[in-house]
């Protein structure tokens, strides 16, 4: 089985789930704690032993390629006032020169172009695709449990998660054939199907292992729902010519790209962040005792409500 020694970051979009705060900041450069959520992304990538690191970028995105580069002028500063510990942590995301490549997605035309504006690095080789979005916590990394099953089986791995069957129209959901609980082979995959006709509610999430079939399949440019050129749709048209398979990982994964989601993993992070769990703990104790109190616009509320008695 050939190795996978190259990942795919497609971090084009413009974040309209995070506006306004992805209106000037890249959403991939938005912090959880103390690092950008591209960061803990390009960091699974390298303890999985990804050796080049394709970033499919678009306007405004220049700030990514300053987070992975030297900064010289910050370690002058850093060094002369001797924090090492500082020090190390700007050097610490720094990509090795030749390890990484930067291409624009110039048009927003999908996941699947996106991903299709890397062919030429990519070339015909095994690959890995991580959108940042989804920041994952785990023991061993996703991907590296990911590339474990790709040595068992090959072809197309996905990560998958259960999901509550009204919530299908929100992923790409496998048409499952068998399942062990830990892997699951599947017979198609089906692009936000509606509740009512998903096959199944084992959705994919942004993690995936992929045979080079999948880029000669989005050499089409054919568009799918929504008129985008979807990467689902040509993992589908691989699946017979090779092995197609759900990978239930282990941990935990935050869908960064909504509020709520990208708040759980702040918190989730800082509750075992060396400088920051402790302060964490107490401040979400005092604002659990606060969620008991009445508010002031609750009292409101229960006034309103109140029948006149005078």
């Amino acid at each position: 089985m050939p190795r996978v020694r190259k990942a795919v970051f497609p971090v084009a979009g413009l974040g309209t789930r995070v506006l306004p705060a992805a209106k000037a900041v890249p959403k991939e450069m938005l912090p959880v704690v103390d690092r950008p959520l591209i960061e803990y992304a390009v960091e699974e990538a390298r303890a999985a032993g990804i050796e080049e690191f394709v970033f499919v970028t678009g306007r405004n995105k220049t700030a990514m390629e300053d987070h992975f580069d030297r900064a010289l002028d910050l370690e002058g500063v850093l060094e002369s006032k001797g924090k090492t510990r500082e020090l190390s942590a700007v050097r610490h995301p720094v990509l090795d020169p030749g390890r990484v490549v930067y291409t624009r997605q110039q048009q927003p035309l999908g996941l699947g172009h996106a991903v299709w504006c890397a062919r030429t690095v990519i070339g015909d080789e095994p690959f890995a695709v991580l959108l940042p979005d989804d920041l994952i916590m785990a023991d061993r990394p996703c991907l590296a449990q990911l590339l474990d099953a790709h040595a068992e089986v090959g072809g197309n791995i996905v990560a998958v998660i259960d999901v509550p069957r009204e919530h299908t129209d929100r992923y790409g959901i496998l048409d499952v054939t068998s399942d062990d609980g830990r892997l699951a082979a599947a017979k198609g995959l089906v692009e936000k199907p509606e509740p009512q006709s998903a096959p199944s509610t084992l959705s994919i999430i942004g993690r995936y292992v992929l045979d080079p079939s999948v880029m000669r399949e989005l050499d089409r440019q054919e568009p799918g729902q929504g008129g985008e050129i979807q990467l689902t749709d040509s993992m589908a048209r691989t699946i017979g010519e090779v092995p197609f398979h759900g990978l239930r990982f282990e941990g935990q994964r935050f869908d960064c790209g909504n509020k709520a989601g990208y708040i759980e993993a702040i918190l989730a992070h800082a509750l075992v962040h060396e400088e920051t769990a402790e302060a964490t703990r107490d401040l979400l104790r005092r604002y659990a005792d606060d969620l008991d109190m009445p508010t002031a616009a609750s009292t409101r509320e229960a006034a309103a409500k109140t029948p006149n008695r005078s």
